[in-house]
């Protein structure tokens, strides 16, 4: 039981150390935030002045002219990096260099080749090497 005791006293300081430690972050933080100071409204002791006439129209103004639209950076997609490597070989290139060129896997390549042939921007030469079309 004594050893109980012991430790659940160990247990206590550790836990006012911590909250003296809270404490003390506590009070840096109060220190460094800036106090805001809130200004006083002052009270009414008149009526409130009448609403303005709406001013008079005048004359409708031109439109300002348009601007041209700014162009946002396109990111490259995984079809146009696998098409771009097809395009820039003469012979045709394979899967397997496709895969080792881009870092995707076979089964994205195929998805990709398979794609690309159904919208007539590359041709199969021979199974598992395109060239284009």
């Amino acid at each position: 039981m004594k050893e109980f005791d012991v430790a659940l006293k160990a247990v206590a300081e550790g836990l006012r150390t911590i909250a003296q430690g809270v404490e003390k972050i506590a009070k840096k933080l109060e220190e460094s935030t800036p106090k805001k100071q809130a200004k006083a409204k002052p009270a009414r002791k008149t009526a409130p002045k009448p609403k303005k006439a709406a001013p008079k129209k005048t004359a409708a103004k031109k439109p300002a002219p348009k601007k041209a639209p700014v162009k946002k950076a396109v990111k490259e997609t995984a079809a146009d990096t696998v098409l771009k490597i097809i395009t820039g070989s003469k012979k045709g290139i394979d899967s397997a260099t496709l895969v080792r060129k881009t870092g995707f896997d076979k089964k994205k390549i195929a998805n990709i080749t398979f794609k690309l042939r159904k919208q007539g921007k590359i041709k199969s030469v021979d199974k598992g090497v395109y060239t284009k079309a």
